[in-house]
């Protein structure tokens, strides 16, 4: 089976409505949900995205604690979405979760702002000379617990907020007809612009409002914005489909283990369409999809195979620990299935961390002036990503995405594997490009002998390589959404979707192993380290081209487990 096969629809289904279920709202509910996601993703991007240069300035704080505070609060906050997703699905709801985590995002927002407007919550201030000197009145233990205080609410908003947002606005789409499925594309494709065009307006609006007029305005705004975020979200409550938690879905995956554990000496029928031989009970939850009974991991279905004596009277089963439903067996199976697509997903964000690190340093050695007026900041050029997102995004679903559908014979054009691995061949390209471009960029500094070692050669040479950058994250991550969402289990999507950031905390912890192992091994004998804080007489060349090769043999990992998987159907009922 080639990749090519993999054109087949993932959304085939055996259901053949034509009409939206009049139970969803679809489109009529996005309003409500875009909107409070807009303005709740632009109140967090604004607390987060200059906050190192906040405890530095303000806190008076040392780099290394800064980074340690950042970095921590980074690790909870994609942890706890898992644990988040789960508490939604199991429990409470996505609507009730999100809810209860935006009045905890913007408790923490209160906090942080009163940190910048209250005098008694931060040290006093100090200029950048007395900073130099290590002379300025530090942190005491009450100040920290307020700001601790703060980041924890910020956490918990995250860990109920992103886990679900996404998957409730998809619960709103007929997933069983082409409006409901092109719907869902429709958004995952808006949903992502709008966060990058965000970033954009919080990188360059709101940090300029923070760092030359007022830290107390700057985070009053995002403040301000969760509120009216919250009003959005309320305001379409008698709109929206909800779908019921159905108690603790880790459970009920280990019962499935346990019955089929139980069952492993007996044998299964050579066909899995007869009927009465495993238990395939209707389903309670009427909003919910029915899976059918597949030969992946087949020895699975001996869970739901009855035997003597495990019906009641009325069908149902006697002993859920001996005898699982059908249902409940796909399910485990839809997680499973995920699971070597998510392993590869890893190194595809592993580009993100490292060109936004290390090109930094790169434009510093670069003439970085456009003009004869305007030089370019060197943590600027990241905007080139964005941009390249903003622009190629909607091309792609206005024009791209129809031609393909008709080429392809599919809805959709790319298959959600298919974008995932576009998304990995780009990323390995981006790598590529960004050595052969460092490459140049040394040769030309060492050439030249320039005392400050810039090299004569525009910062507009990074340019191909944040494009293609953007290019990879319009494919990867969209096409990580939309599978996560899609191939997820009605009840348990909220914790398919988290999987989506426990990926991004991986390929954190991979990059700082990875950069700690080159910086270990090179550099001995006498030899500069190949990441050296001069760039010019290090190799980061060297490091792009390993991180390019990582991607490569990561890429034939991923050829080969899509070629395995099979989409997720559901049965007419």
């Amino acid at each position: 089976m080639s990749l090519d096969n993999l054109l087949l629809d993932e959304e085939i289904q055996v259901l053949s409505k034509t009409e939206t279920n009049p139970k969803k709202p679809g489109w009529k509910a996005m309003p409500y949900i875009l909107g409070n996601e807009t303005v709740e993703r632009l109140a967090n991007f604004g607390i987060q995205t200059n906050f190192m240069v906040y405890l530095l300035r303000e806190y008076n704080m040392d780099q290394v604690l800064a980074a340690n505070i950042l970095n921590t609060w980074s690790a909870v906050s994609n942890v706890l979405p898992l644990i988040g997703g789960f508490v939604s699905d199991a429990y409470l709801g996505k609507f009730l979760t999100i809810s209860i985590a935006s009045f905890a995002s913007f408790t923490g927002m209160v906090i942080v702002t009163l940190t910048s407007w209250v005098p008694h919550l931060h040290p006093t201030p100090c200029s950048l000379q007395q900073q130099q000197h290590g002379v300025c009145e530090g942190q005491n233990s009450f100040q920290l617990g307020v700001l601790f205080l703060a980041l924890f609410w910020l956490s918990i908003g995250t860990g109920g907020i992103t886990p679900c947002s996404v998957p409730f606005a998809i619960d709103q789409f007929d997933l069983t007809t082409v409006e409901g499925r092109e719907g869902t594309r429709s958004f995952y494709n808006m949903y992502y612009v709008i966060q990058t065009v965000l970033l954009m307006i919080n990188v360059t609006v709101v940090v300029k409002i923070q760092d030359s007029f007022s830290w107390t305005l700057g985070f009053a705004l995002p403040t301000t914005f969760m509120f009216i975020a919250i009003i959005f979200f309320f305001s379409g409550a008698k709109i929206y489909a909800y779908i019921k938690p159905e108690g603790s879905i880790f459970s009920k995956i280990y019962q499935v283990l346990v019955a089929a554990k139980h069952k492993r000496h007996l044998h299964l029928p050579d066909r899995m369409d007869i009927g009465g031989a495993f238990y395939d009970p209707p389903l309670e939850n009427g909003e919910e999809s029915k899976l059918p009974l597949t030969k992946e991991y087949s020895c699975l279905n001996k869970a739901a195979l009855i035997t003597e004596d495990e019906l009641n009277a009325d069908g149902s089963s006697k002993y859920s620990w001996s005898l699982c439903s059908v249902q409940q067996v796909e399910e485990l199976k839809c997680m499973l299935k995920m699971l070597p697509i998510w392993l590869t997903g890893i190194v595809v964000n592993i580009p993100v961390g490292q060109l936004a690190l290390f090109s930094i340093s790169q434009a510093f050695k670069m003439n970085r002036k456009l003009g004869h007026i305007y030089e370019v900041p060197p943590g600027s050029i990241i905007v080139i990503t964005m941009v390249t997102v903003i622009i190629v995004i909607p091309l792609y679903h206005r024009f791209l995405s129809p031609a393909l559908g008709k080429i392809c014979k599919q809805e959709g054009g790319l298959t959600t594997l298919q974008r995932i691995g576009f998304g990995h061949v780009f990323g390995i390209l981006t790598m590529l490009v960004a050595g052969l471009v460092e490459h140049k960029r040394k040769g030309l500094a060492i050439s030249q002998g320039n005392s400050d070692g810039v090299a004569p050669m525009s910062v507009t040479w990074l340019a191909p390589q944040f494009i293609i950058l953007g290019l990879s994250e319009g494919f990867s991550i969209i096409g990580h959404t939309e599978f996560f969402n899609k191939e997820s289990p009605d009840n348990m999507r909220s914790i398919g979707y988290s999987l989506l950031f426990l990926q991004t905390s991986f390929a954190s912890n991979l990059s700082s192993f990875i950069v700690n192992t080159i910086h270990h091994f090179t550099g001995k004998h006498g030899q500069h380290d190949w990441l050296d804080s001069d760039i010019n007489k290090g190799k980061l060349e060297n490091f792009y081209f390993i991180i390019a090769g990582l991607g490569i043999l990561n890429f034939f990992c991923f050829i080969s487990c899509s070629r395995r998987y099979s989409y997720k159907t559901f049965v007419n009922v």
